[in-house]
């Protein structure tokens, strides 16, 4: 009797959602973008936050509605634009303009990261998301 007690409370918390029940998501797309920004944001400190907002931003971009794939868009080609303008800084740091680069490149991902944010919490999409400089 107690082992069947058990498996019954074991059923109980299978996370299996019956087929006529819509799912309930944890954490929203909006919650996700909100993720990814603060990730990038504790990249400069730990470097590897940056990559782990940039897979979820990868995995969320083909399912999200339009506002929120603005963001995702907007974050992916800030890491991919960053990670060339660091390499590129890194790389020429020895002729002395590396250091401008990679001040150049601290300002603006700052810049778009926080942009990003303030437009996120407003509930408005990226204007330019594929733009190079700020996304106006």
């Amino acid at each position: 009797m107690a082992r069947k007690a058990m498996r019954k409370r074991a059923d109980d918390n299978e996370l299996t959602v019956p087929p006529n029940e819509p799912t309930k998501m944890i954490v929203d797309d909006r919650g996700l973008a909100f993720a990814v920004y603060v990730l990038y944001l504790f990249g400069y400190i730990t470097g590897i936050t940056t990559f782990i907002g940039a897979i979820i931003a990868y995995l969320q971009a083909g399912s999200s509605r339009s506002a929120i794939k603005s963001h995702y868009t907007f974050q992916l080609r800030t890491f991919w634009i960053g990670l060339l303008y660091l390499f590129g800084g890194l790389l020429s740091i020895h002729l002395g303009i590396g250091a401008f680069i990679l001040l150049w490149w601290l300002v603006w991902s700052l810049v778009r990261n926080i942009k990003g944010l303030l437009a996120l919490n407003r509930g408005e999409p990226i204007s330019n998301p594929e733009s190079w400089m700020f996304g106006d």
